[in-house]
């Protein structure tokens, strides 16, 4: 099995070396064991392994974390520490009296914003990332070290897109959707696995099954199934909880319930309207995205790259795909992505706004090779907005890098 190269090594080897705890956290099979494994191994130091996924283990550190720190003395890699909060204030304790950089290294499958406990116990004292599943610039170059050109943040700059072409391989259409339907899980793109189809229905019946359950006891397993493919066949649109709701058999309050179950695991994430005091006639409501394109490609069903290319969701799954890129650049990175969209109730709508050093860069994601120049006047639609309106770009399948003008740029998708 092939180890890929992860763009976060070199952010999480500088956390490490500056704050006493650095957390991982991200969907299930998105390589955070693997690459740390792998980190400390290179790192020189005696670092002891423990997986709170093993029963036994798990129980001593919710029964008496005293002891489990016994035993587990940092520096320490603590996996899926999400199932003992309790472990927070005795390393917040340790943190207090030994001010050691890189003593915990911590990963969960919950996101941080939403896991109990780390952010009341441990500000300001922890360093905080989140490993999506692989990108294109990491499954292109597996054995490379993590280039700055192709590991930094999407941004539709002229200078960075033609530097970051000249290390690209060409990729079409065809080549962008098997992506899209192959996924970005490390043991697909290692070759561990070589059944996707199998894969993915492991993914879901097991990983996704138990910590659904562990999350919320009285989930009905075959409902929630249901409700997974109603809410892949919405990728890409506005949330409607209604449409979800029925189409699932459940009432309102447990359609919002199962989506923030979804959102807590990392499974799917939101793009929220771009508003501000002077945009009065834009709409509330957040569109909805899956981090990794294939678990909603297998959820509703398309069996072939050929299919999903010329099916009708195929602008759907190439939206989700981009955008999904654009938001793991960041969190790779180490930051924290400023991504909306815009609609207003003329329907004008920009799909992604990306907003970056008090900058909103307009971005439309097309299927086409060869995108019209109209599809930039949307854009003007940020001009009345407080913030100045910086470089636009169409997403879209055209071969190369190119230009409408100075303000706006034709992007290859392959370069995200």
């Amino acid at each position: 099995m092939t180890y890929i190269n992860r763009n976060m090594e070199p952010v999480f080897q500088s956390l490490s070396g500056e704050y006493p705890a650095v957390l991982i956290t991200g969907p299930r099979q998105t390589g955070k064991t693997t690459m740390l494994q792998k980190l400390a191994r290179e790192e020189g130091r005696d670092r002891v392994y423990v997986s709170l996924d093993n029963i036994k283990d798990r129980a001593l550190a919710q029964k008496d974390p005293e002891m489990f720190f016994q035993l587990y003395r940092p520096p320490v890699f603590i996996d899926e520490v999400q199932y003992a909060p309790e472990l927070f204030t005795y390393i917040k304790i340790h943190i207090d009296t030994n001010h050691r950089p890189g003593d915990f290294w911590l990963t969960g499958s919950q996101l941080f914003k939403l896991m109990r406990g780390v952010q009341e116990s441990l500000a300001g004292r922890i360093a905080l990332l989140q490993l999506l599943p692989l990108s294109q610039n990491e499954t292109e170059a597996p054995r490379k070290a993590p280039s700055p050109v192709l590991s930094g943040p999407f941004k539709p700059d002229l200078d960075y897109l033609m530097e970051k072409q000249k290390h690209r391989k060409p990729a079409g259409l065809s080549e962008i959707f098997s992506r899209i339907f192959t996924g970005g899980m490390p043991a697909l793109a290692s070759g561990q696995y070589s059944n996707r189809e199998n894969f993915y229905q492991s993914y879901i019946n097991t990983y996704l099954d138990r910590d659904i359950k562990d999350l919320s006891e009285t989930i009905n397993s075959l409902k929630f199934y249901t409700f997974l493919v109603a809410v892949a066949a919405r990728t890409g649109q506005l949330v409607n909880y209604a449409s979800i709701a029925e189409e699932s058999d459940i009432d309102h309050t447990t359609a919002k319930n199962w989506l923030r179950i979804l959102e807590t695991l990392g499974i799917i994430f939101y793009l929220h309207p771009y508003s501000n005091n002077t945009l009065k006639r834009t709409i509330k409501t957040p569109k909805l995205y899956f981090y990794d394109s294939a678990v909603a490609v297998y959820l509703t069903k398309w069996s072939s790259v050929e299919t999903l290319q010329n099916g009708a969701m195929d602008g759907a799954f190439l939206e989700n795909f981009a955008v999904s890129e654009i938001v793991k650049s960041y969190y790779n990175a180490g930051l924290e992505p400023f991504v909306y969209y815009y609609r207003d109730r003329d329907n004008k709508e920009i799909d992604l706004v990306l907003e970056r050093d008090g900058t909103l860069f307009p971005l439309e994601i097309k299927k086409t090779a060869a995108p019209e120049s109209r599809l930039t006047r949307v854009f003007s639609s940020l001009d009345n907005v407080s913030l100045r309106r910086g470089t636009g770009a169409i997403l879209c399948m055209a071969e190369k890098l190119s230009a409408f003008d100075t303000a706006n740029l034709i992007v290859p998708i392959r370069l995200l």
